[in-house]
């Protein structure tokens, strides 16, 4: 069962909006490739992520803001004979991405940005610490392509 990738921006909204985790693909000055799943905030627009302001990823992200990022939902089993292993398949809902990542430090940007992860996850905004705010890394990606691609459904 195969499915087609498709540009519908309706599609990729209704994918990535039932998505609870991104994961995010980066590659680092070895060229070796870093993924990591991110909790994420998406206005039709632009990926929001926030992260600790040191580490790993931001010495990668800082120097290659080329990134992929995937999203998947709708996982379910279906087989064709439940003897024959090949007629055993997964019908899923993705989406690819590939974008530059770009790092926001004025503040009130910084407090939009965790909003907007924020309200994915609880329908709210919040009030936050100078000290939380300062001290943690927001970004967004521009997304430069974008597919979506619906197996089984």
């Amino acid at each position: 069962m195969k499915g087609k990738p498709t540009t519908d921006i309706k599609i990729i909204n209704k994918i990535i909006n039932s998505c609870d985790v991104c994961y995010v693909a980066m590659v680092d000055k070895d060229n070796k490739p870093y993924v990591l799943p991110f909790n994420f905030g998406y206005d039709g627009t632009f990926i929001y992520l926030h992260s600790a302001s040191v580490g790993k990823k931001i010495d990668i992200l800082k120097n290659n803001n080329q990134v992929c990022i995937t999203f998947s939902t709708a996982h379910q089993l279906f087989f064709r004979n439940k003897e024959v292993a090949c007629s055993y398949g997964m019908k899923f809902k993705s989406v690819v991405l590939n974008g530059k990542v770009h790092f926001v430090s004025e503040y009130n940007e910084k407090i939009n940005i965790l909003n907007k992860i924020m309200q994915k996850y609880t329908g709210e905004t919040f009030n936050y610490n100078a000290p939380a705010v300062n001290n943690v890394e927001t970004f967004f990606v521009e997304i430069d392509t974008v597919t979506a691609k619906e197996v089984g459904y």
